[in-house]
């Protein structure tokens, strides 16, 4: 009857922590993350500092993750009212981003891919993006097109925002003064 109790706990206790692994390594990359605004980044996932989970997270997915020397990426699924941003509407990027020497915004669907789209355009970069005069960016995500910085979202339900910030000054993120620009979606069907 011992013998029997032991595996069954066994089973049981092997389960659980698999189980909640899978649902942390699942859910977002581990701990540590910091939030401007709705940008989430996680500056230590790629760095040997990386907590098991951020690591259980990538190898997970197959991604490589930027180095805190390289730069970091922030990831946006929702806008300012906290709802899930929806390829449907026109979803405005607008504002100021952190300094960096280049950037790059990827918008993907919500299972983690590019979007496809006749025009063959999934992103922008700090170089192609035209700026407004006080330096900051308005872009536009709709399933139509739109004159000025437009990307396509192919009218997907879900879309993941990534801005992929690279060689910026260190310490930078957890500045009080930092910001990332703001998400508004309109026109939704």
């Amino acid at each position: 009857m011992r013998a029997l109790s032991f595996i069954l706990a066994l089973i049981v206790g092997s389960a659980t922590g698999l189980a909640l692994t899978w649902h942390m390594s699942a859910r977002d990359n581990g701990f540590g993350a910091v939030d401007i605004g709705v940008w989430r980044a996680w500056p230590r996932s790629g760095t040997l500092d990386a907590d098991p989970y951020a690591r259980a997270s990538f190898a997970r997915s197959g991604e490589l993750p930027i180095g805190l020397s390289e730069g970091i990426a922030f990831i946006a699924t929702a806008d300012e009212q906290k709802r899930a941003l929806d390829g449907r509407c026109v979803i405005r990027v607008k504002g100021k981003l952190l300094p960096a020497r280049f950037w790059t915004l990827t918008i993907y669907d919500g299972r983690g891919r590019l979007i496809e789209n006749p025009a063959s355009r999934y992103g922008f970069t700090s170089t192609e993006v035209v700026y407004d005069a006080d330096g900051s960016v308005d872009i536009r995500l709709s399933p139509r097109a739109s004159s000025g910085n437009w990307l396509p979202t192919a009218e997907s339900e879900r879309i993941v925002a990534i801005f992929r910030l690279y060689d910026m000054p260190t310490g930078v993120v957890r500045s009080e003064a930092a910001e990332m620009p703001r998400i508004t979606q309109e026109q939704c069907p």
